[in-house]
């Protein structure tokens, strides 16, 4: 099966890591991914703000940056639950039946927890992670999409991993977009909430399936000095165990070959 990755704006700008692992972690998985580099904005931030008649020309162009594959993949919930349920919305406003007619013959979006658990069948990945860490739902993945436990169950099954369970995590982290822009007071006090109850649970690492949520939380993590770090979820699961070789030559000690991955997270926000 070839999929396409759907990297994102976020991603493909701040966040390049990401993409990386989603790469890595599915060719692991014996996945052949693609990178349509014609690919750009999926029109969100157009639509969430109300400029429909905008995102047509960036729906036009999701739909042939992405004709011919089986399926998309997207390790974010957010793009993934816009291109699901707002790319008909636009289509229909449009009022161009070829419009909707391309959506509905479109390749199935995969937030990539989804692809891995539903359409990959797999919850072992092969991932080692020895680190504390915590998981934040984010809310367009949790209840636009509905991908329920799907993150936990990867989660779960990383070697080395100790998984603490997030207070309040069902709660927004107050990003959301521009209302982190629009609402900036409200914004900061619920990521401070958000922030003190990764805190509590004692985790190094803070994982989420939205670099922009981590992007959020992960600032006022690290203005607090709080020492907690963020990953995405792709970046803990591309992680595997070193490989260590025998003793080739008496005396010699045996070689260890490193991991896919520094399995060091970066202090702050997302890389």
């Amino acid at each position: 099966m070839t999929v396409g990755l759907m990297v994102t704006c976020i991603n493909d700008a701040l966040f390049p890591d990401t993409g990386k692992a989603v790469v890595t972690l599915l060719r692991r998985l014996g996945v052949d991914v693609a990178f349509p580099s014609a690919q750009t904005c999926c029109g969100q931030p157009m639509v969430n703000t109300g400029y429909l008649d905008e995102a047509v020309p960036l729906l036009r162009n999701h739909l042939d940056a992405f004709a011919g594959y089986e399926a998309i993949v997207a390790p974010s919930g957010s793009c993934a639950g816009s291109v699901r349920h707002q790319h008909r919305i636009v289509a229909e406003r449009s009022g161009d039946p070829g419009l909707v007619h391309a959506v509905e013959a479109a390749p199935p979006v995969h937030e990539l927890s989804e692809y891995l658990v539903d359409v990959l069948g797999v919850t072992d990945v092969g991932a080692y992670f020895p680190h504390r860490v915590t998981y934040h739902p984010t809310c367009h993945s949790l209840r636009m999409l509905g991908v329920g436990d799907r993150p936990l169950s990867l989660l779960r099954a990383v070697r080395g991993i100790r998984l603490e369970e997030l207070p309040g995590a069902d709660e927004c982290c107050g990003f959301g977009g521009t209302f982190a822009m629009k609402n900036a007071e409200t914004s900061i006090a619920m990521g401070n909430d958000k922030a003190r109850h990764v805190r509590s649970t004692g985790a190094e690492v803070l994982v989420a399936g939205d670099n922009s949520c981590l992007m959020h939380v992960g600032g006022l993590l690290s203005r607090q000095r709080s020492g907690v770090r963020v990953m995405h979820l792709a970046e803990v699961l591309a992680q595997t165990e070193p490989v260590v070789h025998s003793v080739t030559s008496a005396g010699s000690a045996p070689t260890r070959e490193p991991a896919v991955g520094s399995g060091a997270p970066t202090e702050g926000g997302p890389r």
